[in-house]
């Protein structure tokens, strides 16, 4: 379990459920509130999934993403439509420093979630 707690906006590294076992810990973007990502009762943290295995394309519910804007050595792409929880304690705090997303950039993620999910403004 990761010494810190996570907050917004963080990457962090974690298994994704709907991940093959052998996958492995990959980076994720704490998207729930801070409210609950403190709280000592709540054991989970919602978080959106980044993959670097960015592909040419326009994809309506992906946000791509720098290494400047996360502190990764490559691009990424966060992938709105497989929000998800994970458990804290299979939370991994990364082994160097990492960028923390903007809050533009989380509620820009939760307009994402909401394509995803057929609600279009």
């Amino acid at each position: 379990m990761a010494s810190r707690v996570a907050q917004r906006g963080e990457i962090w590294f974690a298994p994704i459920p709907t991940d093959p076992p052998d996958k492995g810990k990959r980076p994720v973007v704490i998207v729930s509130t801070n409210m609950r990502n403190l709280h000592p009762r709540a054991n989970a943290v919602l978080v959106i999934p980044l993959s670097t295995s960015v592909q040419s394309g326009d994809v309506p519910t992906h946000l791509h993403l720098e290494p400047g804007e996360t502190g990764l050595g490559e691009r990424a792409v966060a992938t709105a439509e497989n929000i998800t929880v994970v458990r804290k304690e299979t939370l991994e705090a990364p082994r160097y420093p990492l960028r923390t997303l903007s809050n533009a950039q989380v509620c820009t993620l939760a307009q994402l979630v909401a394509i995803a999910m057929g609600c279009h403004p």
